[in-house]
């Protein structure tokens, strides 16, 4: 029959610390195997720089900016030479008082419309009367003549003028109707103008839009470069003249390898070593991830569903903002290689959003 005996207090000492040593050492395993940083090289400072260019054709009269000269929003980079536009400028203006008079004159003959019809109306009511008299001086003459009391000559002199008195009243008449309805015709003519006085504000509108075009200012603040911009050069619409940099709101493009974007997240914070600043570490955090690696976008995308196939690591272009408030970022230049390191901190429960874990 055995016995069972129980371990001693050593025993049990040496084996908690054993089981100690084994969980330290786990912990250790895993904080090396899993990293609490990304980082690469593969990264470069860019910026979202504007092209100035004429949007009218002209000869450049001034330039009053140098090669990689800082320039406020508003400032002055190039005038063409303005003499044409103001030419057409004030042609515009006399076009469009022209036809403002054009349309005030009609507006008059429209307005006295009225009058002139009350005036042909009042015409006829005289004829009226005068054709009443000339009737009854025509039958009294006609009259006498049968009574032998008149001669022929003073009847038919009557007659005559009745006549005449009819005649009159059809001209009148024709007058009224011709008055009446010239009313339509000022109103189609008074129409006509009015489009062509809106014809000649647009062209003055556009007059004064093409003087002011002769003024390239800039839109943004930035630091010129290349500059083709020259003195006495003539420019036509659409052709680059600067390029406007705007360093304070440069940022940075890295591109990762696709292993490495597990635990990457927007917000994260991101070290800076700049190659041409040793020792220098500029802050910033992660804006966005693209949401296609580079070579998606290449010109002609590479073709892996014929012969072998090579597995290559693909990179995704991370955009990282930098943090406001730093010296040594408003001396950075477009193109600068820098190296980022980015802090992911704990690895993710959920590694990709909307996916389930492992």
């Amino acid at each position: 029959m055995s016995v069972l005996t129980r371990p001693s207090n050593k025993t049990l000492r040496l084996i908690a610390y054993v089981s100690v040593a084994c969980a330290i050492g786990a912990a250790c395993i895993w904080l090396l195997a899993t990293p609490n940083s990304e980082s690469t090289n593969d990264a470069y400072v860019t910026a979202d720089f504007t092209l100035l260019a004429a949007r009218i054709p002209g000869q450049l009269s001034e330039v009053p900016v140098a090669d990689n000269q800082q320039v406020k929003t508003g400032q002055l980079i190039a005038r063409i030479d303005d003499r044409d536009f103001r030419a057409a400028l004030m042609s515009a203006e006399a076009d469009v008082a022209a036809a403002k008079a054009s349309v005030v004159n009609y507006d008059a003959e429209i307005a006295r419309h009225p009058a002139l019809v009350a005036q042909a109306r009042a015409t006829l009511r005289s004829d009226e009367a005068e054709i009443q008299f000339a009737r009854a001086n025509a039958a009294r003459y006609s009259n006498l003549s049968e009574a032998g009391a008149g001669t022929t000559q003073e009847q038919q002199r009557s007659s005559s003028a009745l006549a005449e008195q009819l005649a009159q009243q059809s001209r009148n008449q024709a007058v009224l109707v011709a008055t009446e309805q010239n009313l339509d015709v000022l109103r189609a003519q008074r129409d006509k103008a009015a489009g062509a006085l809106a014809h000649s504000e647009a062209t003055l509108q556009q007059a004064k839009l093409n003087l002011s075009y002769t003024e390239i200012r800039a839109p943004v603040d930035g630091k010129i470069g290349r500059r083709s911009a020259r003195v006495g050069a003539f420019v036509t619409p659409g052709a680059p003249l600067v390029a406007i940099v705007p360093l304070s709101d440069a940022y940075v493009v890295a591109n990762f390898q696709e292993n490495q974007l597990a635990r990457m997240r927007p917000g994260a914070r991101v070290r800076i070593k700049v190659d041409s600043f040793p020792g220098v570490v500029i802050r910033g955090h992660v804006d966005s991830l693209a949401p296609a690696t580079g070579v998606s976008f290449a010109p002609i995308a590479p073709e892996n569903a014929t012969g072998n196939f090579t597995k290559v690591v693909q990179r995704v272009p991370v955009k990282i903002s930098i943090d406001p408030g730093q010296q040594a970022a408003s001396a950075l230049s477009v193109g600068l290689s820098v190296e980022t390191e980015v802090d992911v901190g704990k690895p993710a429960e959920v590694s990709i959003n909307g996916a389930d874990p492992k």
